[in-house]
């Protein structure tokens, strides 16, 4: 499996300025929470579904489906259990606190497919560039691309050291579910430890190239707008407006 969250695609979304990306993620945040009913929540997320299926970026929803259904359960639950409400649904749960449960769940689950699909059709080297044009420091766009290939990273280790287990014997499926957790939380020191020291060799590599010695650099990746990336900006603007209007009008809010 590959680590990398990038697909390279010839779509729409690819081809896309990084900064437009940026902005309609950071629109698609903010509408995630303007609203309260989880019916608005809802269609939006058959929105962000629809343009990742534009993509072809949703088989990278197959990596985090977990992740996914844990917020779902976990968030319901709680919100079941410990929000308040007037109308009895079931044995204590009020009819209230489980739609604003449901509704935070849909939002929270919003945010992150919408991440992942960004995340999916850029590279990091575009949301490098796409910062420093922003009028972001290169250092912190660097920071940030670093941090958005950490992960990944981490990951190959693991499959590394998880495949190197496996070619020394070692099974990490057998055995009852404290063995086998036990051996998979194993693997953790020495991913932490590979990571570690990739840092730490970068960061002489940098020293060494004189990174950080200006104010500004060069970069090889050239980034710019053109009609398309405005239409999309214009549409997100005009779409985060229209819901802050409606939401002051009264309309999205649980009743």
């Amino acid at each position: 499996m590959d680590p990398s969250l990038y697909l390279d695609r010839d779509t729409l979304l690819h081809r896309l300025d990084p900064r437009t990306k940026m902005f309609l993620l950071l629109g698609v945040f903010v509408l995630a929470f303007v609203f309260t009913d989880p019916l608005y929540a809802l269609g939006l997320l058959a929105v962000v579904l629809f343009f990742g299926y534009l993509s072809r970026s949703l088989a990278n929803l197959g990596r985090i489906w977990f992740v996914l259904i844990v917020i779902a359960v976990v968030s319901i639950v709680l919100w079941s259990i410990f929000g308040g409400g007037e109308t009895p649904f079931f044995l204590f749960v009020e009819r209230e606190a489980l739609v604003y449960g449901i509704g935070v769940t849909l939002r929270l689950d919003l945010v992150i497919i919408a991440a992942m699909i960004f995340l999916s059709t850029t590279r990091n080297e575009e949301v490098s560039a796409g910062l420093v044009v922003l009028g972001s420091p290169y250092r912190l766009a660097f920071a940030v691309s670093r941090a958005l290939r950490l992960v990944p990273m981490m990951v190959a280790s693991g499959m590394t050291i998880g495949q190197a287990r496996r070619a020394r014997g070692l099974d990490p499926d057998s055995g009852n579910i404290f063995s086998r957790t036990r051996k998979r939380l194993l693997p953790l020191a020495p991913v932490f430890a590979a990571t570690v020291r990739s840092n730490s060799v970068l960061s002489m590599a940098q020293a060494s190239r004189g990174f950080g010695a200006g104010p500004r650099r060069s970069f090889l990746l050239h980034v710019a707008m053109g009609r398309r990336d405005a239409i999309f900006l214009v549409s997100i603007v005009l779409l985060v407006a229209g819901a802050i209007a409606l939401r002051i009008m009264g309309y999205g809010a649980l009743g």
